[in-house]
């Protein structure tokens, strides 16, 4: 089952989410800032914050991410480190990319280039 969920301006960030094997993987389209933290909280960990415990964010179709995704990103990896579960970022794209190792999160959270390397590894 797929879930789409937007924020008040649809061309800034859509997510797409579905379970596979236990494991939400969330895809993000668009782009991550102040304005849609809400949006991407509640594609991360569900409407009431109680999703799996095990995450996949493909960040393929994000275009921009500034520090408040990341804050979220880091706020949901705590989250669900505390039920034995991870966050895992897939496919981001090399600017993107880049502010996730500029800060350091591709320490704390993985990054693999695809959502299949991300569900294996």
């Amino acid at each position: 089952m797929t879930h789409t969920e937007q924020a008040d301006r649809p061309s800034r960030l859509s997510a797409d989410h579905r379970v596979v094997e236990g494991v939400r993987v969330v895809t993000l389209r668009g782009e991550i800032d102040h304005d849609v933290q809400d949006v991407l909280r509640g594609a991360l960990l569900g409407a009431d914050g109680a999703g799996p415990a095990r995450i996949v964010a493909d960040l393929s179709g994000v275009t921009f991410m500034d520090s408040s995704g990341i804050n979220v990103f880091v706020a949901a990896h705590q989250q669900v480190s505390t039920e034995d579960g991870w966050v895992r970022i897939a496919g981001a794209q090399q600017s993107v990319l880049r502010v996730l190792q500029l800060v350091g999160v591709d320490t704390l959270i993985p990054c693999h280039p695809t959502t299949e390397q991300a569900l294996t590894a």
